[in-house]
């Protein structure tokens, strides 16, 4: 066995040597360059006409709609977000703000004061107010939550003026629509995140599933 595989390696080496003579040295080797084809020559474009030249294809019509229903929902949740911040950093004139807050149904007074008595015995009456599109039925002392007033912050006091409905023991009053004598005062006492709701969206043989987490944004008003 040993002889054999000497015998073998000497026959390897052998081969080498003889492939190596017969081989002509590198530099008589041509160095071959592609010549340019004028009739095929392609002009010289920019990197970026080049990538927005290019073409993806899918094996599979459901990559293309999870693809295209991504990129739908990415570009309406930029939208949204966008409309949210330019709400927030437009600069409102005093009219314009009391004119919107008017609009939702509310009024802002300013911070509320060490002299105001927040706490007054009334008769015990109860009101269902409306603010945005929402209906409430609160009575002194309650406390409700309601979705996020404009221009308002934490201890300020608001006068609630769209009433719909006044009752106590003895009498009720029903506006048609509303009330036009009647208010309501309250307090802000926090900004507040609603509980979590998830949203679950699913298509079938589509292989499409979407999970998302939604928490409103509300404040506490004290009545």
């Amino acid at each position: 066995m040993a002889n054999r595989r000497c015998l073998q390696s000497l026959a390897r080496h052998a081969t080498a040597l003889i492939y190596l003579n017969k081989a002509p040295p590198f530099s008589t080797f041509e160095v071959l360059t592609p010549k340019p084809n004028p009739a095929t020559t392609i002009p010289n474009l920019e990197p970026w006409t080049l990538w927005s030249q290019s073409r993806h294809f899918s094996s599979s019509k459901s990559d293309d709609s999870e693809s295209d229903v991504e990129m739908e929902e990415a570009s309406d949740g930029e939208a949204e977000n966008d409309e949210a911040t330019s709400d927030l950093d437009r600069d409102y004139s005093p009219e314009e703000k009391e004119a919107e807050a008017a609009a939702i149904g509310y009024r802002v007074l300013g911070p509320l004061q060490r002299s105001d008595r927040v706490f007054k015995e009334y008769e015990p009456v109860f009101a269902v107010i409306q603010i945005g599109s929402h209906q409430f039925k609160v009575s002194n002392g309650d406390c409700i939550f309601t979705e996020r007033l404009k221009f308002c912050e934490v201890n300020d006091k608001l006068i609630l003026n769209k009433v719909l409905l006044l009752g106590s023991p003895t009498q009720t009053i029903i506006g048609r629509p509303i009330l036009p004598d009647a208010a309501v005062h309250a307090v802000v006492e926090e900004h507040a995140l609603d509980a979590k709701v998830i949203i679950f969206k699913k298509k079938r043989r589509k292989n499409y599933r979407r999970t998302k987490g939604h928490r409103q944004v509300c404040e506490g008003p004290f009545v």
